[in-house]
């Protein structure tokens, strides 16, 4: 991460807010790990406790239902006490998940196991908010590239996710996954002690008269932000949560799935260390764009075959195409509240977002199931095509009437 020092005149300041964001990476990307090896194993373990296949991937609805009702908690959390005892909440939170995961698994208890997508997604949720933190830490000129290397710090976890599922599945037969779950429990361990010596910027003051939420959420740039957010991974998730599955029904094993898992969390990420600096150069907007088009080159991949490299390709694809559009709409989000209301405008954002990922982790299943592969890849394309009709109609009135990027 490279100096902006004619953006900060201090130099210890400048220093300190560096070493604050890689702090934020560092959380961020083992945060994540549990979500990572939860993709590889969730509709698989959901399809063999549960006894219907269309629920496959309830667990995975579960916690991102989990994530869209903690966005709003945590936004009060936040504002409350502050960034770092949020964050510590989302920590122990995502231990009791991984504990949970592990008791369903040696228990054959579908519902215990449901109740682990539960706590971690609010660990999930909060840990959302790394990315925001970093917002805050930085000048605005250096923001874009703030949040970029946050939303980066996963690409370790998209490594190390898979790698572990793949290591310890089966090391406790007949409980496969039961000591993956609990290495994972282990991981928000050190995130704890991250945040104990992480110096964050204080809670907003409280605002004797709070603009309403409806003034909020109606500003074009919120507008523009939130949809090309909720789209951006509302169509990843959809299409990633029933790879697995359909990995499965062509005839492939927990290492392969797990494999094309951790290239799509790397594709996801790894854009991260450039995405800040393309959006500078090309802006959010044209980012935005570009990520719908490589999220639509997913779907088409996946239409042209089902070996183990067209699996690849159309996730990497994917992930690239989600990080593109979700980094550029944090950044533009940035733009839509002022400092007092920043909390209850990511916590809405976050809320619709979130909403639209739960919905899509359970249709994938039915989806899937009764319609199958091709047309649940095909579903993605009417959403893209209105996130980009926006888009392109906001481009047209920040034109005609120019506001603040």
């Amino acid at each position: 991460m490279d100096a902006t020092a004619h953006t900060s005149p201090d130099p210890r300041a400048e220093a300190a807010m560096r070493i604050t964001v890689w702090r934020l990476f560092f959380c961020q990307a083992l945060m994540q790990a549990t979500v990572v090896g939860q993709v590889a194993m969730s509709a698989l373990i959901g399809h063999t406790l549960s006894a219907n296949a269309a629920l496959a991937t309830l667990p995975m609805a579960v916690q991102m239902t989990a994530v869209m009702l903690a966005s709003i908690p945590a936004g009060i959390l936040f504002a409350r006490l502050g960034r770092r005892t949020g964050f510590m909440v989302g920590a122990v939170a995502s231990i009791c998940g991984s504990l949970l995961f592990a008791a369903g698994v040696y228990g054959g208890n579908f519902f215990v196991y449901c109740m682990g997508s539960a706590f971690a997604g609010v660990g999930f949720g909060i840990a959302q908010h790394y990315r925001f933190a970093a917002s805050e830490v930085a000048p605005p000129a250096f923001r874009a590239r703030a949040i970029s290397l946050v939303m980066t710090g996963p690409i370790l976890s998209a490594i190390a996710g898979p790698e572990i599922v793949k290591r310890t599945y089966d090391l406790a037969l007949p409980y496969l996954f039961l000591p993956t779950y609990l290495i994972l429990a282990a991981v928000p361990l050190v995130c704890l002690v991250l945040l104990a010596g992480t110096i964050l910027p204080p809670p907003p003051p409280r605002q004797r008269v709070a603009t309403p939420i409806g003034e909020i959420i109606a500003r074009p740039s919120f507008v523009a932000a939130a949809v090309a957010g909720l789209v951006a991974y509302g169509a990843m998730n959809l299409i990633m949560t029933a790879t697995p599955l359909e990995m499965m029904l062509c005839g492939f094993g927990v290492s392969a799935s797990a494999s094309v898992i951790q290239w799509h969390a790397v594709a996801m990420f790894a854009p991260g260390f450039f995405t800040g600096r393309l959006i500078n150069r090309f802006g959010m907007r044209r980012m935005m764009m570009a990520g719908a088009v490589l999220t639509a080159g997913c779907a088409l991949v996946s239409l042209l075959g089902e070996t183990f490299w067209h699996f690849v390709a159309g996730l990497v694809l994917l992930g690239v195409g989600w990080n593109w559009m979700f980094v550029s709409a944090t950044a533009l989000l940035a733009t839509a509240y002022e400092p007092a209301e920043r909390m209850r405008a990511q916590a809405a954002n976050d809320f619709i977002v979130f909403g639209t990922v739960a919905c899509t982790a359970f249709l994938s299943g039915f989806v899937h199931a009764q319609l199958g592969w091709a047309l649940l890849n095909l579903a993605v394309i009417p959403p893209l095509v209105a996130a980009l009709a926006l888009l392109l109609w906001q481009q047209r009135v920040s034109r005609l009437a120019p506001r603040p990027a």
